[in-house]
């Protein structure tokens, strides 16, 4: 009694898979139940062949079209951060405070060595002063000397010692000369290191380059700052472009200034661009040329979202209907075909989109007649 039960439960199964199989529709109905005459579908067009452009995508990220990389130039802890992502940002807004302690103890050391080095030349100016007054002296002896010496008044040896007394006040004169110029030496030496701690105090405050957009932050209060070390990131224009890597083989297909389509999935567009820039150089790694266009203001669209860059590469053949013929079960892709004056559900796989139209990889072989609603 069992082994009869189970032969007519396979019998049963048979019977409902041979029925799901069978595609045709006769005149008068359909699957779903409704109508299926040729005179219910609203309907009616024909499998196209056309000659489409097939397209390599290269895949690429939406950048600002230009952008400011915000740095330190001194090493400092960081004591405030003025702005987060999305932030809005005028040119010469503070941004970031560095603490300035140090730089500004360093400020007044420089301006404390300024000050001796102007007072060491005061002082020089002085004793210059009293060395030209002793040269003034000597000289006049030596000369009186001199000539009563050549008159055999006074002796040889007076003459020499009024000599030696005016070579040493012209020494004297000379040391004042070079401590002179010593001290003004000093002097311009104190400036600078006056103006190198001004100019890294000014460092200690951080302001924005340009106006623009925050849209990365690198730094928190109490970070490290050091050169080198990006702290923010700011778009100072509001112009996007799109970096893609192009393969080697297709780098001859993409011509400077002229113009390619961009998909961006994210949104569901795909807008025009132009080609601004081509980085002379591949990368080794990928053999893969960067490619930079400018994008359209276009809604939706920000930095670091995901592209592709379209290449035309061949024309070739291919079968094309309307995306609204498509009947989709789940992962299954359907058309009702014409067969005489029966329609039959044919399955399909369809690719790519051209506008309002599809193209049909398998299941259709051309001029078809099929039937929407």
């Amino acid at each position: 009694m069992k082994k009869i039960f189970f032969f007519v439960f396979l019998l049963s199964l048979l019977f409902i898979f041979s029925a799901c199989e069978n595609n045709n529709i006769k005149p008068g109905f359909s699957k779903n139940g409704t109508s299926g005459k040729i005179s219910d579908l609203e309907n009616i067009t024909t499998v196209e062949k056309q000659e489409v452009t097939q397209m390599y995508e290269a895949v690429g990220t939406i950048r600002p079209l230009t952008e400011s990389v915000i740095e330190s130039q001194i090493s400092a802890q960081v004591i405030k951060v003025s702005c987060v992502p999305g932030t809005p940002v005028k040119k010469g807004q503070l941004l970031i405070q560095l603490d300035a302690r140090r730089l500004t103890t360093q400020l007044k050391q420089a301006k404390e060595g300024l000050a001796v080095a102007k007072n060491n030349l005061k002082q020089n100016y002085k004793s210059m002063d009293e060395a030209k007054a002793g040269l003034d002296q000597a000289k006049a002896a030596y000369s009186r000397t001199k000539k009563l010496f050549e008159s055999d008044i006074v002796t040889s040896q007076k003459l020499e010692i009024d000599k030696a007394g005016y070579l040493q006040a012209n020494a004297r004169l000379g040391k004042s000369q070079e401590a002179e110029l010593s001290s003004k030496a000093s002097i311009r030496q104190s400036e600078e290191l006056v103006k190198e701690a001004q100019i890294a105090l000014g460092y200690s405050a951080i302001i924005s380059p340009a106006t623009g957009v925050v849209v990365e932050r690198m730094i928190d209060p109490g970070d490290l700052a050091v050169p080198g070390k990006p702290l923010l990131m700011i778009q100072t224009s509001g112009a996007l472009r799109l970096e893609a890597n192009v393969r080697e083989g297709l780098i001859s297909r993409i011509i400077l200034g002229n113009d390619y389509q961009i998909k961006i999935e994210t949104i569901g567009k795909t807008v025009v661009s132009k080609i601004d820039e081509i980085v002379p150089y591949a990368d080794p790694a990928t053999r893969t040329f960067l490619v930079k266009a400018s994008l359209p203001e276009t809604p939706g669209i920000y930095p670091g979202m995901f592209g592709r860059l379209l290449i035309p590469v061949e024309k070739e053949k291919t079968l094309l209907i309307l995306q609204k013929a498509v009947v989709r079960v789940g992962q299954l892709e359907l058309v009702y075909v014409k067969k005489e004056d029966v329609w039959q559900s044919v399955y399909i796989k369809t690719g790519k989109k051209f506008g309002k139209k599809i193209e049909v990889l398998a299941g259709l072989t051309g001029n078809e007649t099929i039937g929407y609603n």
